[in-house]
């Protein structure tokens, strides 16, 4: 018998209070928000300031909606289109699932530059902060995925191989957590290096460039041990629907980073 790691039978619902329950999967999203607009309001206050923090603080509420909207949307366009355009109605039912971070920055890149324009910012610097905060929401968003055992990985022989009651009883790769220390740590800790010296913050557009090839090539790589959606499948040449929404993500960030490199540094 291969060896395994039993899956942690936890229950989905993380807080219940008589009728009102709240999921593990929306606190990861109220927690990561929370913590990323703090953490995001702290690089605000560093110099070289490029962004009042009072601006910051008031996109938590454009963030949040990108989020949640581009989410949704992204989840309906890019994985299920058929069937929402069967079933209409489900699109605003969130809380059957289905949010893809895609979709998600699609929306936050739309409402970041709607608010950086009505409010005469810097787009690239506004980008950053948020950029900087990003890998907090998807490190909580994977470890969440991990509770509700959805997104499992492919079958391996490895020794933390484990058995997701909702896919077969095949022994799979824990890849929600591979991707909360990659997408999210590792990230994190990538940007915080980069963010938290004045020379690159002063320069626009890289540390969001970084972010975008960051998460490109993490993803793309994590696809490897990901089991795709059973309703989508592999694409040319064995690709995942996640690696080929990468591609452009890939695309943008190496040029962000080529054009913050090019630019003299900003002043504050």
């Amino acid at each position: 018998m291969l060896p395994m790691i039993p899956f942690p039978m936890i229950d989905p619902v993380a807080i219940a209070i008589g009728p009102i329950a709240i999921r593990w999967y929306a606190l990861a999203y109220i927690v990561g928000l929370i913590l990323g607009w703090r953490y995001a309001l702290w690089i605000a206050r560093q110099r070289p300031s490029l962004v009042p923090v009072e601006a910051v603080d008031e996109f938590l509420t454009w963030a949040t909606l990108g989020v949640v909207i581009g989410g949704r949307l992204g989840h309906v366009l890019f994985y299920q289109p058929g069937f929402y355009l069967a079933n209409p109605t489900e699109i605003v039912m969130v809380w059957h699932g289905g949010m893809a971070f895609h979709g998600g920055a699609l929306g936050v890149i739309v409402a970041l530059i709607v608010f950086a324009l009505k409010r005469r910012l810097d787009i690239r610097a506004l980008g950053d902060i948020v950029c900087a905060a990003v890998p907090i929401g998807l490190f909580f968003g994977r470890i969440a995925n991990f509770i509700n055992g959805e997104l499992w990985g492919r079958p391996t022989t490895v020794p933390w191989a484990m058995v997701f009651p909702r896919a077969d009883a095949e022994p799979r790769h824990p890849s929600q957590l591979y991707e909360a220390g990659l997408e999210g740590l590792a990230l994190f800790l990538v940007l915080f290096w980069l963010i938290r010296n004045p020379r690159r913050r002063a320069r626009p557009g890289l540390v969001s460039g970084v972010f975008l090839a960051g998460y490109a090539l993490a993803r793309s790589s994590m696809e490897l041990l990901r089991e795709p959606d059973d309703y989508l499948g592999f694409f040319a040449f064995g690709a995942t629907m996640g690696q080929l929404l990468s591609l452009p993500m890939l695309a943008a960030g190496l040029a962000l980073v080529g054009f913050a490199l090019a630019r003299p540094p900003a002043r504050a």
